[in-house]
């Protein structure tokens, strides 16, 4: 039932459909057309665009990936920014800043190079800082 459907339509009603169309003879001639007439011709024209761009697209360079993209994918991301303070007893001063942003001129000491980094990516990654337990 349902192919015989497809079938009638493919065969009788859409040469039909086709034949009625307001196709002019020269390019000019489509200056000529009334709004009623590119109405008609919209569903057309629309189908043989989207033909056309799936059958280009394979050529069609490839969207480049962003340079700075997310590091943090999972990790906190509830959070403005990833911030880990571990206490050690054995650091030589204070504290210290580890670069998890993998941008730091310094690394693997932090730079602060994470906060344009999140700035151009809307990431939320921060250092790893390091604090020696005050008793």
């Amino acid at each position: 039932m349902v192919l015989e459907s497809i079938a009638r339509i493919i065969k009788h009603q859409l040469p039909a459909y086709l034949k009625k169309l307001p196709l002019p003879e020269t390019i000019g001639g489509f200056a000529r057309l009334t709004v009623s007439e590119w109405l008609r011709l919209l569903p057309v024209l629309g189908i043989l665009a989207l033909l056309g761009y799936l059958t280009i697209r394979p050529f069609l360079p490839k969207k480049r990936k962003q340079k700075d993209s997310l590091i943090n994918l999972k990790i906190q991301k509830e959070n403005p920014k990833v911030v880990n303070e571990i206490d050690i007893e054995d650091l030589k001063s204070p504290s210290a800043c580890y670069c998890r942003c993998w941008r730091s001129k310094t690394f693997p000491v932090c730079d602060k190079s994470h906060i344009k980094h999140n700035e151009l990516t809307g990431d939320n990654v921060g250092p790893l800082i390091l604090k020696k337990k005050i008793l």
